[in-house]
């Protein structure tokens, strides 16, 4: 089984995660939609424990995924295993009570930090996390020293194991490394956004050199790279990628043509010893360094387990992650 170890936490886990963004289920974010559709708990819950069946073991969320429903339904599918858990959650964002309309806390307090947490700790029904991450991409860097300061107090309490940051700035990421406790960077990556941007790479090679685990968000482009997509798909008004303007994979709610065409390209290499697309994407991230660890989302018993079963295969080999750059090169 593919391991990877969180950066210098010596916390060791899975190669890949759960992403739990999607069972949140319905909420919007500053004005527009932020979940993926409609969900079933139940459904969730078995795909959760297919997954951790299957090896896996560590378990991403965020308060904010449904506000809050993320982190209920991970805790009613971990009851009686948290012991055999690593859990990520992150802080930044808000709600009114009872809404399902969440917005960023900028700035945020000490004091609206610890309130985050001990909610998340509540819905999760545990007494710690292991991975606690500031989930507001473009804090000012003059300020989250604070944060940082803060993170670092909650790990001297027990409360935390470690902290990390989901941006892709790696100022950013530089800043908190300077702390003892900071253990990873949740950074956006895959096989076609990681050959589109220098940052991608100086932030990998920021983690290989500090020891840091790179937490990679939109494993699979928001589920373009599993090949299930076409020109013409379309998306719930309640799904965030209808409306995504942040992520070049969607275009005016539908995929991007270009990318498809790139991962048509792209099939041969990926299907190889019998993987599949999702499989082989995953490999790929794998195969691009030791500190990567993918936390692909899911929805249902299916796409957790072979999502799950990708760690049989482990990374791709030197050979196809460079036949990998020619293709995506021309």
């Amino acid at each position: 089984m593919l391991k990877r170890t969180i950066g210098k936490s010596g916390i060791e886990v899975s190669a890949l995660g759960l992403g739990c963004w999607a069972i949140g289920g319905p909420f919007n974010h500053n004005g527009n939609p932020a979940g993926w559709g409609q969900v079933d708990d139940a459904e969730s819950i078995r795909a959760i424990h297919a997954a951790l069946e299957l090896g896996v073991n560590f378990l991403d969320t965020a308060n904010v995924y449904g506000c809050g429903h993320s982190e209920e339904v991970i805790a009613q599918a971990i009851a009686g295993r948290r012991d055999q858990l690593v859990l990520a959650t992150k802080f930044g964002n808000s709600w009114a009570e009872g809404s399902n309309d969440a917005f960023e806390q900028i700035p945020i307090s000490a004091t609206e930090i610890r309130q985050q947490l001990e909610a998340s700790l509540k819905r999760l029904n545990t007494d710690y996390v292991d991975l606690l991450q500031l989930h507001l991409w473009g804090y000012p860097i003059e300020d989250a020293a604070a944060v940082r300061d803060t993170l670092e107090s909650l790990v001297s309490e027990g409360k935390i194991r470690g902290y990390g940051w989901s941006t892709d700035r790696l100022e950013a990421v530089q800043l908190f490394a300077e702390g003892p406790n900071c253990i990873a960077v949740q950074q956006q990556l895959n096989l076609l956004h990681g050959h589109s941007t220098g940052e991608s790479d100086a932030i990998i090679a920021f983690c290989e050199a500090h020891n840091l685990a790179s937490i990679n968000r939109a494993p699979l482009a928001m589920g373009l790279l599993t090949g299930k997509f076409t020109p013409s798909t379309s998306f719930s008004s309640d799904d965030v990628r209808s409306k995504v303007e942040w992520f070049e994979g969607f275009q005016a709610g539908k995929p991007n043509p270009e990318w498809l065409k790139k991962l048509e390209a792209l099939r041969e290499v990926l299907t190889s010893e019998g993987r599949t697309l999702t499989q082989g994407a995953l490999a790929w991230l794998w195969g691009r360094s030791s500190q990567t660890l993918p936390i692909p989302g899911f929805r249902t018993v299916a796409q957790a387990s072979e999502n799950a079963k990708a760690l049989q295969f482990g990374p791709l080999t030197a050979s196809q992650m460079q036949q990998i750059d020619r293709i995506l090169q021309r």
